[in-house]
Order: structure tokens, then sequence, then C-alpha cells
């Protein structure tokens, strides 16, 4: 027995109406695959195109301008557009800075003739912010659109100089930072003199000769440009030599640790001439000598001869 098995009726495909178009699929493109694997927003290459743009135009026309011989005010005029699109200082970003307040900062970086990107001087900027005591360096840079960030490295104070009356914070290079009174000292090695500053390096390495003293060092003055005073905590003044000061510690502490001259009484130790070891003392007639360090209270008398 046949089967007659019964197709169904074919789908029927709507007729176009005359004037409608059929949208195309549009396919994706190379260019566009690549895009989409790019790690920023759609918003950021924007900003990026957009900035490209403006740097080729800006470029474009200061060399036609520069043909003409009016780049100056051509390019001048072609930065301001710029800015007027957006690109102008806004935002100040700053790192790094703990002496120096965001307000001198903002001082520094909107003294300028325009804010427009292009007509920020970076390299003035810096040099602005390296005139400040603090500042050891400052790097500058634009983030587009509208944001300057500046990082500040600042110098750290390791002494204090004392000079005309004066105290004063100073670095690592003898770089004066800022004015300090004396209720707020902080707990740093004191330097006295004209010039002193200057000698710091050197009155470190002296020191470092000798560092079971250090800590019983409350000052030192820069004589005559010259030589050294160490002022203990015990109350004692130590004159060093012009010539070899390190040599004259080492044997002034080789000695107070056999005999214990800190803390009894002295009033100031002189050790300028190398033949001698001149001490004072109140109550004394005058200055003695201590010419045989091996003897325990043998002392000469001699003359103080004073810097």
């Amino acid at each position: 027995m046949t089967k007659t098995i019964r197709r169904g009726a074919a789908p029927q495909r709507r007729p176009v109406q005359p004037g409608r178009r059929v949208p195309a699929v549009r396919k994706q493109s190379t260019i566009d695959r690549l895009l989409l694997m790019l790690p920023v927003s759609e918003r950021t290459l924007q900003r990026i195109a957009t900035w490209t743009i403006m740097g080729m135009i800006f470029a474009g026309a200061v060399g036609l301008s520069t043909l003409f011989g009016v780049p100056q005010a051509a390019a001048l005029a072609l930065a301001e557009g710029v800015g007027a699109a957006g690109f102008r200082v806004k935002q100040i970003e700053t790192t790094g800075a703990r002496r120096l307040s965001e307000a001198a900062i903002a001082a520094v970086v909107l003294d300028q003739k325009s804010r427009a990107m292009p007509l920020v001087d970076l390299n003035e900027v810096r040099a602005r912010l390296l005139r400040y005591g603090w500042v050891a360096d400052a790097q500058v840079s634009r983030r587009l659109p509208d944001k300057l960030v500046i990082h500040i490295i600042e110098r750290q104070p390791v002494a204090v100089w004392q000079d005309h009356g004066q105290l004063q914070l100073i670095d690592a290079k003898g770089v004066t930072l800022e004015q300090v009174a004396p209720e707020k000292m902080p707990d740093l090695p004191l330097l006295i003199g004209e010039g002193a500053n200057e000698q710091l390096a050197a009155y470190r390495a002296l020191l470092d000769a000798t560092p079971g003293l250090r800590p019983l060092v409350r000052a030192a003055t820069w004589v005559g440009n010259r030589r050294w005073d160490l002022m203990f905590t015990t109350g004692e003044t130590l004159a060093l030599p012009e010539e070899m000061p390190q040599r004259a510690l080492v044997k002034f502490a080789d000695i107070d640790s056999n005999r214990q001259l800190l803390g009894r009484g002295w009033v100031r130790f002189d050790m300028r001439d190398p033949t001698r070891f001149v001490v004072r003392k109140p109550g004394l007639a005058g200055p003695r000598s201590i010419t045989d360090t091996s003897a325990a209270e043998h002392f000469e008398p001699s003359r103080d001869k004073e810097a």
C-alpha cells in the first residue's frame, strides 16, 4: 500500500517594498578588532586621537607659518586654540612634597602667560621650583588633557648652622633650608661660624675617627675658616689643629679613656701645638701643659695662644 507524503507549503518571502533598502550586515574589520584588544577605554582613545590630530595640525601650521615668516604669532594662536579645545591646565597633582605647600607649588605652576598645555614651559616650572631651598629636584610632566603632574624630591636636614646669631637648618651639602627658632632646635649637630655649613662633610669625617666621642660633642665652631673647636656636653672646649685634626682627636680620645679628662672640671683643652697638650682649669694661675702624656698628673706652665 502506497502512502502519499504531503510536504508543507514553502515559506513565502515578503516582497520588498519599492524604495525600501535592506540594511547590509557590517563585518568587523581587522582594525576594529585590534582596537577592541587595546587595554584602554574608547574615551581615552578618542582623546589620544584628538590630541594627535591637534598636534599634527599644530606642527603643520607652524611649518607653514615659518615658511611665510610669521612663526611666533601663528604658533601662539594655534596653541591657544588647542587650549580652547579643552587642553588647558585645570588640575595639579603633586607627590613627595612635605615641607613645600601645595599652595606654593600651585603659585609657581600657574604663573604662566598662558595655561594652554602646549604653552606651559615645563623646564621653567622646574627651574622655579628648584629655587626653594627644600627642593633638591623636581619632575614636571603633562597628563592630558588638563593635568600637570609634579614630583618633588626634598632635601633632608642633617645639622643646624649658626651664623651671626641666626640658626638655620642645612642639608648634607650645606644648603640652607630655613631658619629655626632657638626654642625649637631639633636634635641635630650644631655648627657655628662663617662658612661652617660648607665644612659639614669634613666635620662628619672628623667625628667618624672617634665614634666614642661623637655623643659627647654638643657643638663645633669653625674658627678662622681653617680649624675646629669642639664643645662637649660636659662643658669643655677642645681646640684642634689646622693640620691633621683627626689624628689630634684620636689622641685626645685615647688620653681621655686613660685619664678621664672630660667631666672633671677642666675648661679648655688645646692641641694646636703638636708637641704640647695644653689644659685650663678654673682657679689656676694660668694654663698648664702635659708634656709627658704617660704621667698621670704632671703639668708644666705654658702659654695658651688663642686662635
